[in-house]
């Protein structure tokens, strides 16, 4: 008896001429969320001034252009409304 195998010459993969580069675009308010959750996880482990503005700027940049949604927009402004243990030290 003979076990039936495809033939390597049937059929190939084909492989796009250009490897390395991806076409995947993400849709803006994702990517919009993902550079905010990067600022937000910088200011929640440095609790810098520095690291506060730049989540406040892309937070309001977001805002402004659309791609934050209101409830992302309301935990951002949450957590800044909530003194760092620095500030509260300070006080």
């Amino acid at each position: 008896m003979k076990a039936e195998r495809p033939s390597s010459s049937e059929h190939k993969a084909i492989t796009p001429a250009e490897q390395g580069r991806s076409s995947f675009k993400p849709p803006r308010p994702l990517l919009a969320t993902a550079v905010i959750g990067a600022a937000l996880i910088g200011y929640l482990v440095h609790k810098t001034p520095d690291a506060r503005q730049r989540l406040e700027s892309m937070a309001e940049m977001a805002q402004a252009l659309g791609d934050l949604s209101e409830s992302d927009a309301a935990v951002v402004a949450n957590l800044l409304a909530q003194p760092t243990v620095k500030e509260k030290s300070r006080a």
